[in-house]
Formats: C-alpha cells, structure tokens, sequence
C-alpha cells in the first residue's frame, strides 16, 4: 500500500503542476485581464471592473447579437450533426453491403482541415459555383443565390457546411454505442411482433443515450467555440450576420482591444461550460443501462 501511495504521489504531483501551469493559471489570467483596459493605443493597463462585460451585455450591444447568432448557429449545427450521424450510424451499422468503405467516406471531411473545407465551399457556393450550376442543370435557376453573401441564406449555408464536416464524426461515436446493444433485445423484442420503429424507439434511443450525451456535450462545446470555418467562408460577414463570438474575439484582438477581446473569451468559456454540463446532466437522468 505504501509502495502504490508513493507511485500514486510521483505520478499525481507533476499532473497537477501540468494542469496548474496550462489551465489554471492562463484562466486566472485571462479573467484578470478582461477586467481592465488593455489595448495597444496605451502603455499602462489599467483595472475597470466589470465595464467589459457590461459593455457586452448591453441593451443594443453589438456582441448581444453575437451571441444570439452563435446560439442558433450552435442549436442548429447540433441538431443536424445529431439526427444525420444517427441515421448513418444506423445505416451503416445494418446489412447494408459496402458498410466499410462507407465508414470511411462519411468520416473523410472530419479529417480535412476546416480552413481547406472552407476554401473548397467558397468556390462551390459562389454565385457562378458549382451548387448554382447544377441547380441551372437541372432547371431550377430560380433556385440560384449568392449563399454566402445573401443575408437570407448566408448563416444557413455555414451551418449546412459545418454540419458536413462533422456528420462523419457523429456517427463513429454512435456506431460505437449502437454495436454495444446486445442483439438479445431485439430479438426478443421482434419475438414479441415490435416493428422497426418501436425497437428503435424504446430499445435504440434509451440504450444509446450515454452515446448521445457524449455527442451533444462535444457538439455544443465545439459549436459555441467555432471559429476557423466561419473565418474562412465569410470572415463573419456578410454585414456581421455570421460573426459568431470567437469571430468577435478576433476582431476585437485585431483591433488592439486586448481587455474587451479577453472579456469576450471568458464569456465564451463560461457560457460553453454552463450549457455543456447542463447537457450533460439533463440527458444522464434518462440513462438506461444494457
């Protein structure tokens, strides 16, 4: 016992420090920061309190709209990435033959960088793209637009494109929590003349929510801190309608506002924080254990 106490205190005391040094203290600093007025047209930083994040949380603040459209951005993506990575991780997890090289063409765009993805998506969605000139084929020009320069259209085609990318990712986790269903379940349940439709909802969803869980945290948490895809279809334009907070943060830092663009940090970490573990905690009390 001794002996394990010693190894356990040789191997705890350095992952401390390590956390201490990487998480703890740049917190701790950036919450120290985003209470004072630094920024590059002066040399002294002076302590404000709280005058960043009033400013952020403002009536008619441009960063309230900042963070509404994060929220929907991050609703949305969640939605979608939860409900496609699902069917394909039924579908792939089927009889369906092939289900192998499917796999892997579905998680494919996981593995591209968001900056490659958004330079392919600009070409396709431009006006003259490929996306319009098939639409033009197929004789639905009335169905052309500018996605990604038309206010209507332009959030819903970033979605649509981050949605993309991370479907593949999706449905690896899921596949993952759908093949560690026992097949005693369903056979009996099929025993008992349940259709598909019933084995899927009171078999599948209660079984896979631990799966669900894992992928709504890990959607939310990366939908509210998207940056490099947004910055590279529209640099959070057209007009600010995609500037989503990490955009802002950005902006903010380009322009030598160091003070507000930590305060928007922090706020991004504590709203990511707060939604996540309340996700978390909502979905767990429905855990149902195989």
């Amino acid at each position: 016992m001794r002996a394990s106490k010693v190894y356990t205190s040789w191997f705890l005391a350095p992952a401390v420090i390590i956390y201490t040094v990487l998480f703890v203290v740049p917190v701790v600093l950036g919450l120290a920061y985003s209470m004072t007025n630094w920024n590059s047209m002066s040399d002294t930083v002076k302590f404000v309190g709280l005058k960043n994040f009033r400013e952020i949380f403002s009536v008619g603040s441009p960063y309230l709209k900042n963070l509404s459209i994060t929220l929907i951005f991050t609703v949305f993506t969640l939605i979608v990435k939860e409900g496609c990575g699902l069917g394909l991780a039924v579908l792939v997890n089927s009889g369906i033959r092939s289900k192998s090289a499917l796999r892997a063409v579905f998680f494919l765009p996981q593995t591209l960088s968001p900056l490659i993805i958004g330079i392919v998506f600009i070409s396709l969605l431009s006006p003259g793209g490929v996306v319009n000139a098939f639409l033009r084929l197929i004789g639905l020009d009335g169905l052309t637009k500018a996605w990604l320069v038309d206010p209507k259209f332009v959030l819903g085609a970033t979605i649509l494109v981050e949605s993309w990318r991370m479907i593949g990712w999706n449905m690896v986790i899921l596949l993952a929590g759908l093949q560690a269903i026992p097949l005693d379940y369903y056979e009996a349940a099929a025993l008992d003349g349940a259709s598909f439709r019933g084995q899927f909802l009171h078999i599948t969803i209660p079984l896979l929510v631990p799966s669900l869980t894992i992928t709504a945290v890990l959607n939310t948490i990366h939908g509210l801190k998207t940056f490099d895809l947004i910055f590279a279809l529209t640099g959070g334009g057209p007009g600010h309608l995609t500037e989503l907070l990490n955009v802002a943060v950005f902006h903010e830092f380009s322009m030598g506002r160091y003070g507000m663009a930590t305060a928007l940090g922090v706020v991004v970490f504590a709203i990511t924080a707060t939604i996540a573990v309340a996700i978390k905690n909502a979905m767990m009390r429905n855990v149902v254990e195989a």
